[in-house]
């Protein structure tokens, strides 16, 4: 008798965010991520309903990293009743917890903002989830190695391997009744500023691969040249360089990258000011966790000494009325949140400020929105109009391009049965299909949210 696999496509299936995977087997259902959906309105929508799925059949959820888009919709699993193991590495449950600690703690800040303020449509505004939500996730977490086969029954086993892109990052091979199941998670970029090299995969039956930058190439654009060419500019407005980034390995690079200018001379001795809580939280995992980078403990101490790093709202503030031309790195990375937003209500509309767009910005965030060149922009319920330069650097992205996608796959030593592109917008997607078929000539599936594929194993 034939023995299927069901696989339920629940997000990251036609967009980048929300990435979720169930496995259904005869053994075990597994569930790869548990991420939130970002970006446009009928996408955060999805986050209220709950998964088309019974949850209470799900046995573990397998993350290959701990980035918001997904590991942010755990809470909500608990809440739908899950009971199982949540696994990762020891840096991605790290980098997890940090992440859904801090979304929690702004769940609960916005909402009683907004009942506060009255300008939520809901009666009473309430959090996606609480901090005694994300207390329970975390009693559910559990550490495994990489490089290392797990057993997670008779017929299926699993392991987690180096992909670069974050800290702790990895992606997943499932092997089950003897045919192979990978999930790319994202996958990094060759010669990473902080990191090492993505390992690949040797064998793919199936093959669920990010999709981000399908159809881009990086630009060669020299990093280091352009930031100093921005900053130098800045002093030369006696305005603000304001980097709204990601807590979790952008802003660390960010750090990385200033402190090298500074060292070469390329730059003077402008303040640099870290506003993340979350992100310093990050570089504690990075402190905890040195395999897992390249970035020596002394290069490490002396990065952070030349930044001031904010511990407080208040110096928040202080930092805002500093007269002062400076560097600001605040979250959030897409500009969907965070402390930026504050530094942004108080000098987007100067013309001396200049706003440096650095990572991925999915559709309908404020950050996708300062891309596209938007007059204004609305937050805390109100618009604010913007006068400031808004530059971007694409080569900072810690996802990896076309060519290195195609790269990736190239270790594979058969031919998958099937393709599947997730984790990206529709045109990306496209275009990486036509890319595969010319240089491999699998058989590629672009599947949609809610889908479900079967397959024989």
């Amino acid at each position: 008798m034939e023995k299927f696999v069901k696989i339920n496509f629940l997000g990251a299936a036609g967009v980048v965010t929300g990435s979720k995977f169930l496995i259904e087997t005869s053994e075990k259902n597994i569930l790869i991520d548990c991420g939130m959906f970002q970006g446009l309105k009928e996408l955060r929508k999805l986050n209220w309903v709950d998964l088309p799925v019974d949850v209470s059949t799900i046995d573990v959820v397998l993350l290959t990293h701990g980035h918001l888009d997904h590991v942010g919709y755990l809470p909500r699993l608990i809440q739908q009743g899950f009971t199982g193991k949540i696994i990762g590495t020891a840096p991605t449950l790290a980098i997890a917890k940090i992440i859904l600690e801090d979304s929690a703690k702004i769940h609960e800040e916005e909402a009683h903002k907004a009942n506060k303020e009255k300008y939520s449509k809901h009666t009473p505004a309430l959090p996606f989830y609480t901090i005694k939500d994300t207390e329970s996730t975390l009693k559910l977490f559990n550490l495994e190695l990489d490089d290392k086969w797990i057993l997670l029954s008779e017929h299926i086993s699993y392991r987690f391997q180096y992909n670069g892109h974050i800290i702790g990052a990895t992606f997943i091979e499932i092997d089950i009744n003897g045919k192979r199941f990978v999930f790319s998670g994202d996958i990094g970029r060759q010669d990473d500023h902080l990191l090492k090299d993505p390992k690949t995969p040797e064998w793919a039956d199936f093959l669920f691969i990010e999709s981000t930058y399908g159809n881009k190439l990086h630009p060669a654009d020299n990093t280091e040249d352009f930031l100093t060419e921005i900053i130098i500019e800045t002093l030369h407005k006696k305005g603000n360089l304001i980097i709204p980034s990601f807590a979790v390995e952008r802003l660390q690079t960010l750090m990385y990258i200033l402190w090298k200018l500074y060292k070469k001379n390329k730059i003077p001795n402008i303040p640099i000011f870290v506003d993340s809580p979350m992100g310093n939280n990050v570089l504690d995992v990075f402190k905890r966790f040195p395999a897992w980078h390249k970035l020596p403990i002394e290069d490490y101490n002396a990065m952070c000494n030349h930044v001031n790093i904010i511990q407080s709202y208040k110096e928040t503030w202080e930092t805002i009325d500093d007269k002062r031309s400076k560097i600001i790195i605040a979250g959030s990375g897409m500009v969907t949140g965070g402390r930026v937003l504050t530094y942004l209500q108080q000098l987007i509309d100067e013309p001396s400020t200049t706003v440096l767009i650095v990572g991925y910005q999915a559709e309908g965030t404020r950050g996708r929105q300062l891309l596209d060149g938007a007059h204004e922009i609305r937050f805390f319920g109100k618009y604010y109009p913007v006068n400031a330069t808004i530059k971007s650097i694409e080569s900072l992205s810690a996802h990896a391009d076309q060519k290195d996608l195609i790269n990736w796959m190239s270790t594979i030593k058969n031919i998958p049965e099937k393709v599947y592109l997730v984790h990206g917008e529709p045109t990306a997607l496209d275009a990486f299909r036509v890319k595969i078929k010319d240089v491999y000539g699998w058989h590629v599936s672009i599947p949609k949210l809610t889908d479900v594929e079967k397959v024989i194993v």
